[in-house]
Formats: structure tokens, sequence, C-alpha cells
């Protein structure tokens, strides 16, 4: 599923782009994804002005002169921008048409992403309960410290609940556990003051990174252009059970939380 760094490269790759253009209307060629696409979408849109593309956890939100479009990739979706004129493939349901010939086309194989129409689109039921962004001012050790004051929880399990921080999905969670030298299983009461400004430093540092690798592309993830990621390459724990360790040698170490694998190096996360 396209996480944090995946959808903000999505974000940044096509914002240059679209900002400032008028959208023509919308082409569904199928309504049937998570929630169905509005039947009044081409209407709704036609003549707007796009305002700005920003994004909120996971979701991108293209804002208009009135109104706007919550937009989610799903477990394996891309937003692409493309000639309108291209042929669309058979996971191609959406396209929103631009007044210079492109259309923002949305793939969707396993049909789990959105298309939303909103008046408000910041104040969206699916928004208002979500965490803090990790990569605001805001997010820091003493708010991490605070989040886990008497939760018997599991860390990995802590930073990964996008009703406290959002954005951080498996991969860059076992990522900045490892950076920060802390055990995924351990209880994330236990963390003191100082391993909080440590794991909250490195959640920053490693979904930083990965935005400047253009996100991770294990299957099928491109960017607004149709380019790949490249941070799977310097992975340190995540699907690299059995092998060295970067930092010691030492072997990685697979284990399961909540259906989730979890990788972490024994030596370098005693605790």
């Amino acid at each position: 599923m396209p996480e944090l760094p995946e959808v903000e490269t999505v974000r940044r790759s096509l914002a240059p782009h679209i900002v400032g253009h008028r959208l023509r209307g919308a082409l569904v060629r199928d309504p049937r994804l998570r929630w169905p696409v509005p039947d009044k979408l081409a209407a709704l849109i036609a003549g707007q002005r796009i305002a700005s593309l920003e994004r909120r956890a996971k979701y991108l939100i293209l804002k208009l002169e009135h109104g706007g479009l919550l937009l989610h990739l799903g477990m394996s979706g891309s937003l692409r921008l493309v000639d309108a004129k291209t042929p669309p493939e058979k996971h191609d349901h959406v396209d929103l048409l631009l007044d210079d010939g492109q259309a923002l086309r949305l793939r969707d194989p396993r049909r789990f992403g959105a298309a939303l129409w909103s008046e408000h689109p910041d104040a969206h039921p699916l928004l208002a309960k979500l965490g803090i962004e990790p990569l605001d001012k805001g997010f820091d050790g003493a708010r991490l410290h605070a989040m886990t004051r008497g939760k018997t929880t599991a860390i990995k399990h802590l930073i990964m609940d996008a009703h406290l921080v959002v954005g951080v999905g498996n991969i860059y969670a076992n990522e900045a556990l490892f950076q920060a030298g802390i055990r995924p299983t351990l209880r994330a009461g236990k963390l003191s003051r100082a391993r909080c400004d440590r794991l909250a430093e490195a959640i920053k540092d490693t979904l930083r990174r990965a935005i400047k690798a253009g996100g991770s592309t294990l299957r099928d993830f491109v960017n607004g252009h149709g380019e790949p990621g490249y941070f799977q390459q310097s992975y340190f724990v995540y699907g690299r059970a059995g092998e060295p360790c970067r930092q010691c040698g030492t072997a990685i170490k697979l284990l399961r939380q909540a259906n989730r694998a979890t990788y972490y190096c024994p030596n370098c996360q005693k605790n």
C-alpha cells in the first residue's frame, strides 16, 4: 500500500504541472471504488481552477476554487498525468480532464481507493480523527513521550496508529525503530523521554530519506509520471530476514505482530 512517502512523492511530482490549470470535467469508467465515485463528478468540477494539491496522511486533497476532491490510492493504485487521448487500460477507472489536453488518471486494480467530492475537503469525516503529521514541527520527542504514557501496546503498533500519528506504515516503522535502536515489541510505556526523542527523530529522518528517494517500489508503485521509487535499495531491516545487519553483521530476524511482518536486528535493537 502506498504510504506517506509514496503519496507525498506523487503530490510533489504532480503539483507543479497541474496547479493553476482548469478542469474540463471527468470521465468515470467505473465508479465502484471503496466508496462510489459521485454521479455528478464531471459537472461538479467542470470549469474549476486547481488551487493546490495537498496531502493529509495518505490522502491527496485536490483543492479547487469551490470545494475539492479527496483522492486515495488504495492498496495498489496510482495517480498519473497522461495525455487524455492515451487509451485506458483495464484498471484505469477515473480521468480528471485538464484544459491542456492532459488528464489525471486514477488506476486502482483492487478498487480500494477513492475519488470523493467535498464542499469542505479539509473537514471531510475521513480526516477528522487522524493524528499528527510526523513531519510537522509539533511532532517531537515530547509529543511522542506523552502518547506512550501508560500504554502497554508494542511501540511498533503505537507509531503505526493513525489516530495518534499518521503515515508511519509498516516499512517505515521497521526502519525507524532500527535507526533508533529500539526493539519493535517493547511496551510503549517503557520508553524514556530520551528514547522518544531518538525515535521521533528517526521517524522524521526515515520518512524524509524515503521521500527524497521517491518512495518504495516493492511491486507496482509509481509517481505521477510513472516512475518507480528507490528507497527499497537502502533498507536496513525490512525484507532482509536472515541477511547480515548492515551495522553489526548479526542476522536480521523476522516475527509477526498483528499479522504484519516485523524485521529487526537482535543485537542493535536489544531493548
